[in-house]
């Protein structure tokens, strides 16, 4: 005798960060989507869609429709990397805050890559006067189809599960530009140990621009103050204003203006 089997279990929603990029992609090729089937396809009410729509409309990444959302030109252009990166608003408060921090009229953007460099590039996408210098392939790509935009990206080569050019090639390419502002993602920084990355290969590419800017301006989630990692990039005082959010530790703050470095946080009322 056959034994009834049980009921299939209830499907888990798709985390966020998946459901950006599979929006995204949908979008590409087919050039528009439906909230109800979107909704269905990745087990979320209509409500929680619409939210992600509206996020990544924002982020100017699709034009929503009545009911639903149709693929932007700029779409096409984007790795996946960046959807992935959409929805944080640590990330976005800072790059916000770091796009007031270019001044205005003609200048010379220098971006690292990372999850923050790439929001402040979205950020500063609509200016009419800015070069910007990057060994980020994700940022070369997003701004490249901007044409008010020039984009100079350096040399170097790619490391697994990255777009950021690294290397001997980037190194040359930097050394026969000036910079006027380099805004850098850290991966960790410390009042002591200064901007320290994960890999010997990132730091020394990193450092390359640094050496070339007439300002430093650090990006740091609030997670990697008051850390330090494998390679070194440069000392504090190198680094002339950190960029955080208001998950920063106060001490790690405390410590980086002691030491001479200009601090905003992100969302914090100015004292």
């Amino acid at each position: 005798m056959d034994v009834p089997s049980d009921p299939p279990a209830a499907r888990a929603p798709v985390r966020r960060q998946e459901r950006f990029a599979a929006i995204l992609e949908a979008l590409a090729q087919t050039g528009s989507a439906h909230v109800d089937e979107l909704a269905a396809r990745f087990h979320v009410s209509t409500a929680t869609l619409r939210r992600d729509l509206a996020l990544l409309e924002e982020q100017r990444l699709l034009t929503r429709t009545h009911g639903g959302a149709r693929a932007q030109d700029l779409v096409y252009d984007l790795p996946t990397t960046r959807a992935r990166d959409a929805g944080h608003d640590d990330v976005r408060a800072i790059a916000r805050a770091a796009a007031r921090k270019v001044p205005a009229g003609p200048h010379v953007v220098g971006l690292t890559g990372g999850a923050a460099t790439s929001e402040l590039a979205q950020a500063i996408a609509d200016r009419a006067d800015l070069t910007i210098v990057t060994n980020a392939l994700n940022i070369a790509a997003a701004l490249t189809v901007r044409p008010r935009l020039k984009v100079m990206v350096t040399g170097g080569v790619t490391q697994p599960g990255g777009y950021d050019l690294t290397g001997p090639w980037a190194e040359q390419t930097l050394a026969d530009v000036y910079i006027g502002t380099a805004f850098v993602t850290a991966d960790a920084m410390d009042a002591t140990a200064g901007l320290t990355a994960a890999s010997e290969l990132g730091a020394r590419t990193a450092l390359a621009m640094l050496e070339r800017a007439r300002r430093v301006v650090a990006l740091a989630p609030g997670s990697v103050l008051g850390t330090v990692m494998f390679a070194r990039v440069a000392p504090v005082g190198a680094v002339h204003e950190v960029i955080t959010d208001a998950s920063a530790d106060e001490d790690a703050v405390a410590q980086l203006r002691a030491a001479g470095v200009e601090v905003t946080v992100a969302g914090a009322a100015a004292p």
